[in-house]
């Protein structure tokens, strides 16, 4: 197993770093007083669709820095799992927002759009253009539209609530914790992730400090599309010239990028399986954070915490058990992700199974401002589903691995669990 470095506490957070550089205020409302508005490149699409190389090809050409949308990249130590951008790579581009906090620690859309709109505004200070990538639709809705005019809490408030929910969360009491924040005035936390304390405890701190719910307070996004039900959003109506592109490609095709990517990740034992292994040993549990609910840990934690409790033994089947889910959840949330961006109008929809060059010389052009933002057809791809066929062909579906096949392509992860998890304490029963 690779050993893991006692890892820091967070950084300082972007705001601070750009002293005497006054970060710019959200506009919603068109902006006459500002004659040209600097450009910022968004570039989104599902898990495993190529986001990062287009990323790091614009940046490339433009003089470019990478700013992270992505809610896993934050967290030091998990490199595998969250896809991150190889230490070449960022040698090559600077890349923002990365390996920032301590996988015990939360991170929410709020903490995005603070630190990436600081970043966005430092990257533009010294002169490069800002490439916002990732996936996590909230974060990017916020980043571009701006957060809910939700009151920060005072710090007596946070240390009240804290007392106030924390024997429901020693004791694991999740319904009952719920429960009494529906109680103070918000049902909403019923449709909250299970043990997603974070934002339990967020929703009780609005109502303590306002009286109310965060779902009284404006969301820029929706004020400014209920401005006209009739029409789009308007890319005029914000502080900065967006070009946002999302990337997809046929259904079948993405899934099985994403079933290979799967297994690419937990076919060596220092990937994901490792990085797993690692969360356990520090004493965090699967759904206890965001970064143990995040998609491949979740179900990499929960399938090394069995092996645990039976003394470092898994089976050929249990494994293909795990990787079977992990597949399916990363299915299941690229499917979330489209989507989600289907309401994004402001977003260019590029069929990423295309020429890249022409992809890219494209995402340049516009930049540039040498063509309309209208995708060429031979490289666009429709945002509304595939209707019934695409609905027949996805229903056959069947994931084809390519290096879990045989039963002699197990022997060494099936070697390396017992190795390394058969003297483990159990830390979590699943």
């Amino acid at each position: 197993m690779i050993a893991r470095m006692k890892l820091i506490s967070p950084l300082t957070p972007y705001l601070q770093t750009i002293s005497g550089h006054p970060r710019k205020s959200l506009a919603t409302v068109s902006s006459l007083s500002s004659p040209e508005k600097h450009k910022v490149i968004v570039i989104s699409g599902p898990t495993s669709v190529g986001k990062s190389h287009l990323a790091l090809e614009l940046a490339k050409r433009l003089n470019g820095e990478i700013i992270c949308a992505d809610s896993v990249t934050v967290y030091q130590g998990l490199d595998i799992g969250s896809a991150k951008p190889s230490l070449s790579e960022r040698a090559e581009v600077t890349h923002h927002l990365l390996d920032i906090l301590h996988p015990s620690e939360d991170y929410s859309a709020g903490d995005f759009y603070r630190d990436a709109r600081a970043a966005t505004d430092l990257v533009l200070h010294k002169g490069r253009v800002p490439i916002v990538t990732g996936g996590t639709g909230l974060y990017l809705r916020w980043f571009l539209y701006g957060k809910p005019g939700v009151p920060k809490a005072r710090l007596d408030i946070v240390a009240a609530v804290g007392a106030e929910m924390e024997d429901f969360q020693r004791n694991g009491d999740w319904c009952e914790g719920v429960e009494h924040v529906v109680q103070a005035g918000d049902p909403s936390a019923r449709t909250l992730p299970v043990n997603d304390w974070y934002r339990l405890r967020r929703k009780l701190e609005i109502i303590r400090s306002a009286g109310a719910p965060p779902s009284a307070f404006p969301i820029p996004y929706d004020e400014l599309r209920n401005q006209d039900p009739s029409t789009d959003l308007e890319v005029k109506d914000l502080d900065y010239e967006f070009i946002c592109i999302f990337l997809s490609m046929p259904r079948v095709e993405l899934y099985r990028s994403i079933d290979l990517r799967c297994e690419e990740m937990v076919r060596n034992p220092d990937g994901l399986l490792s990085e797993a292994s690692w969360l356990l040993d520090i004493g965090l549990r699967p759904d206890m954070n965001s970064a143990t609910r995040a998609i491949g840990y979740r179900q990499a934690m929960l399938y090394l915490s069995n092996c645990r409790e039976s003394g470092g033994k898994s089976s050929a089947e249990e494994f293909s058990d795990f990787l079977w889910t992990f597949q399916k959840a990363s299915r299941n949330f690229a499917k979330r992700q489209i989507i989600w961006f289907r309401n994004e109008k402001t977003y260019m929809w590029v069929d990423a199974s295309k020429n890249f060059d022409e992809i890219l010389e494209f995402a340049c052009d516009c930049y540039y401002g040498n063509v309309s933002r209208e995708v060429p057809k031979y490289f666009g791809i429709s945002r509304e589903s595939g209707g019934k066929e695409e609905y027949k062909v996805m229903k056959m579906y069947q994931t084809q691995n390519k290096y879990f096949v045989k039963p002699e392509n197990f022997e060494s992860i099936l070697d390396w669990i017992e190795s390394t998890q058969g003297n483990c304490a159990t830390l979590v029963k699943v």
